[in-house]
């Protein structure tokens, strides 16, 4: 992808088709935080956000649960596909307690993601630590070749320090970036995709894109299909500026599906249907 040592997040805005996408995602959400509901009633929708937004990660992560299910349901252990929902709606919740802490520390983020992700499921020496060298990997979905361990970690690294440093790059190419990376390194034995889409949710959130957590692009990512988020995610790891291109306006059309989620939400509490 196109860099500069100065700020290569920066660049990545002015690739073909981007800032179009950036600019329908900024104008969808102005939209819906337009919405006359969000003046009395915005935790209610940032509640229903939240639960739909776990809905659809879990959805990728091969748990694709029916939502009044997810509502219902109050035991998620037992069954994988019960731990994967369990594990999704526990990352949702704690995206919101760790906003202050990414900008400072996004790995020590990542690594209460996993923790919680995990939840006891995975031996202890592996929970919240990248993978070590000739440590296997369990992720559903994402299939391309693994980096080594001594990449992973330096790779790691890198995004800690453009996070940390700041950039001027719009709140969704940030996101797709830090989304991207965190797939297709798969830090983790586990729950990469999960904590991938948390990541890209804090993101939006403390960039202030997002801050009521309204916009769920998990809800966009599952909505696009399974074959579409391999897709765009493959076009990512090729580096191509067309490929990387592809990659956020695809997170950008997930924002704006989540947008539309949330738009139907609000029209329910208006009509007093929810």
């Amino acid at each position: 992808m196109s860099t500069t040592a100065s700020d290569p997040l920066a660049t990545l805005g002015s690739l073909p088709g981007v800032p179009d996408a950036v600019d329908s995602v900024r104008k969808a959400v102005d939209r819906v935080y337009g919405h006359r509901v969000m003046r009395r009633r915005s935790n209610e929708v940032t509640a229903e956000a939240a639960l739909r937004g776990s809905r659809g990660s879990a959805a990728l992560a091969g748990a694709d649960w029916n939502l009044e299910e997810v509502r219902r349901r109050t035991d998620f252990s037992g069954e994988d596909e019960a731990r994967t929902v369990g594990a999704a709606l526990r990352l949702t919740a704690e995206a919101g307690q760790l906003l202050s802490i990414w900008r400072q520390s996004p790995l020590r983020v990542l690594a209460r993601l996993h923790l919680v992700a995990a939840g006891g499921a995975a031996p202890d020496a592996a929970v919240g630590r990248p993978r070590l060298a000739g440590e296997s990997v369990d992720e559903p979905l994402i299939e391309a070749p693994l980096s080594g361990a001594d990449e992973v970690a330096g790779r790691l690294e890198g995004l800690s320090q453009l996070i940390i440093a700041g950039t001027a790059a719009p709140a969704l190419v940030t996101a797709a970036v830090v989304h991207g990376e965190l797939l297709a390194l798969r830090p983790f034995g586990s729950h990469n995709g999960l904590v991938a889409r948390t990541a890209e949710r804090i993101v939006l959130i403390g960039s202030g894109l997002d801050p009521k957590s309204i916009c769920p692009a998990e809800v966009g990512h599952a909505e696009q299909g399974r074959a579409a988020y391999v897709a765009a995610f493959e076009g990512y790891t090729t580096g191509t500026p067309e490929g990387v291109a592809a990659w956020i306006a695809h997170c950008g059309r997930s924002v704006e599906l989540g947008v539309r989620e949330s738009t139907a939400v609000c029209e329910a509490l208006q009509r007093g249907a929810a």
